[in-house]
């Protein structure tokens, strides 16, 4: 039952990262919400099988730089451009 919702929770989180592509902020909350899908079954899979949880904090550190990076480069959007839609960037066509 546990693996269907995170099953369910990363399939949504897909979803609305494709539907969703005009906007930086709403692709970067799609992300997070995928990150946080895969590392909850991560912690549930290490916890059920009594393993180390070493690796999740690890998962958990790169995935903070991952929505850092995000953020940072969101702020530098809306500083240049004065928006979020990604078709504004001229640099990507």
């Amino acid at each position: 039952m546990l693996m269907y919702m995170l099953i369910m929770m990363f399939f949504s989180g897909a979803l609305m990262f494709v539907l969703n592509r005009k906007h930086l902020l709403m692709m970067l909350l799609s992300l997070e919400f995928i990150v946080i899908s895969l590392y909850f079954g991560m912690f549930f899979y290490l916890s059920n099988m009594t393993y180390e949880y070493f690796f999740s904090m690890i998962y958990l550190t790169m995935s903070v730089c991952e929505g850092v990076l995000g953020l940072s480069m969101l702020i530098l959007m809306v500083r240049v451009h004065g928006n979020d839609y990604i078709l504004t960037f001229s640099f990507l066509w």
